[in-house]
């Protein structure tokens, strides 16, 4: 989990009475129809996702985030809470399963689940104050029958400092269990200390154990890192090991045919979606992976202003091509529901011509070409397949603008680029842009989010613009949008 601190912290804090020591969570108000977007009521927000998956129950611990990372001082006053589903459609809401017991505990940071010898197993990072008043990070764990109920193990914490890592960067503990030797492994996000290129110190700690309680210090599994690669991902799908962190909240992963390397850099990082915050993925039915993660506040409710911590859940289903390189999709069961598709009628602006209800053809070689199509409701799903015929500067949609195109967020394809833009945001490395690609958007109040293909994502989050006319453009090209469809979204939570 990213460090966010506010002036000051770095003094003693007084004792806190039992009852102030954590946020209230009512699970019974919260929504369990479809958690796609979701974040729960009240001025409480999503953080770190720790999915896991058994018998086909698909596990959501998510980190319960107030005031932005600003509880307990800047230190978080994090704890997990538990959302379960069997169908991705229909899900069940648990109190608060990992929370702040004592004082001393200043967060309940992200971790990890394992299922071992009919335990479970929830390792995590506990954030206090040591006594000469700095902020360290150490190790907990803590055991359930159920994956519901968990009691917090001792020594708490059981693991305080590896030697030649940082004490204030270790957290975010990814954990698995060699079946073979009954063996616990452990990668933990730190920073390596007085490493040959200074800047250079961000690490995975590798650590082992068989009893939980004596533990070895290994290589790290990755090194050499311009920032600490916060909460590790790992696991073995279809015969390739996928290591996965982040930076600034930002995913990547490296593949390997082995388990600890050496790694391969992927063709493109599908996971790496600046307002899809710390990607983590679980095992689904029927071999599918499911990636969850968080779409985060920006501050002061502005569109160019920056992050802040905790916001909306979000979820990709994760796909694997031949060559081990993933691929991301919207999960079908959890695209909203929406009602029968709406009427419209596209409007030719400028270098454009019908070409039927639901396509419009655009021939702009010497500037821009433009139709537009108006009373978008503002929490809408819209499908359509568009068609670059030849070259093109670029191409694609304004949403959220008004009928003269002077506001909104353009979702931008450039093929010359391999890129795509939404609003102040992009994703890299998109292939197929010169070719007819099949685009879905959801709009869902201030989050914007789309998939290309099926393969590759991006969502947004900007406030500000609510505009209920959408405007189809190419630039220097011809292109034809067509097979479009505007379902308004219904609220079934």
């Amino acid at each position: 989990m990213k460090k966010f601190l506010l002036p000051g912290i770095l003094c003693v804090l007084s004792a806190i009475a039992y009852g102030q020591l954590g946020v209230q969570y009512d699970p019974t108000i919260q929504a369990t129809k479809n958690l796609q977007y979701f974040k729960p009521k009240g001025d409480l927000f999503v953080g770190d996702c720790i999915p896991f998956s058994k018998d086909g129950t698909y596990y959501y611990y998510w980190l319960l985030d107030s005031a932005h990372h600003k509880s307990l001082n800047g230190l978080g006053g994090h704890q997990w809470v538990l959302s379960t589903t069997r169908d991705l459609k229909n899900w069940k809401q648990y109190p608060i399963v990992l929370g702040i017991d004592e004082p001393w505990e200043k967060s309940i940071c992200t971790g990890s689940v394992v299922f071992y010898k009919n335990t479970y197993y929830a390792f995590y990072a506990t954030r206090l104050i040591n006594s000469e008043g700095k902020v360290n990070e150490q190790l907990s764990y803590a055991t359930s029958a159920d994956g519901i109920h968990f009691q917090k193990q001792q020594p708490n914490p059981f693991y305080t400092s590896a030697p030649g890592y940082s004490k204030r960067e270790f957290r975010d503990p990814k954990v698995f269990v060699d079946e073979k030797t009954g063996e616990f492994h452990l990668f933990v996000s730190s920073w390596q200390q007085n490493t040959v290129m200074q800047n250079a110190g961000g690490c995975l700690v590798h650590l082992t154990s068989k009893d939980l309680k004596t533990w070895n210090v290994l290589q790290p599994v990755l090194t050499g890192q311009s920032s600490v690669p916060e909460c590790p991902d790992y696991f073995l799908w279809n015969g390739w090991y996928y290591l996965v962190y982040s930076h600034d909240s930002n995913t990547d992963y490296v593949k390997s045919r082995s388990p600890y390397g050496p790694w391969i850099e992927p063709p493109y990082q599908a996971l790496n979606e600046s307002w899809a915050n710390v990607v983590k993925t679980a095992s689904f039915k029927s071999g599918r992976r499911i990636a969850a993660a968080w779409v985060p506040s920006r501050k002061d409710n502005l569109d160019d202003n920056d992050e802040i911590f905790g916001g909306n859940s979000i979820f990709r289903e994760v796909m694997q091509l031949p060559d081990g390189t993933l691929t991301t999709r919207f999960p079908a069961e959890m695209i909203p529901v929406t009602a029968p598709a709406m009427p419209f009628k596209i409007e030719a602006a400028l270098n454009a011509t019908n070409a039927g209800k639901d396509a419009v053809q655009v021939n702009a070689p010497n500037g821009v070409g433009s139709a537009s199509i108006k009373d978008i409701p503002a929490k809408c799903r819209i499908t359509l397949e568009i068609t670059p015929q030849g070259p093109t500067e670029e191409y694609g949609l304004y949403l959220r603008s008004d009928d003269k195109a002077d506001i909104g967020y353009r979702l931008n394809f450039s093929a010359n680029n391999a890129m795509v833009e939404l609003g102040n945001t992009n994703i890299k490395a998109v292939s197929g842009l010169s070719k007819t690609i099949k685009v879905d958007i959801i709009l869902n109040d201030d989050i914007i989010d789309v998939c290309i293909d099926n393969r590759r994502c991006i969502v947004n989050r900007m406030p500000e613009q609510k505009g209920s006319v959408v405007w189809l453009y190419a630039k220097h090209g011809a292109v034809q949008f067509k097979s479009i469809k505007i379902n308004p979204i219904v609220d079934n939570n």
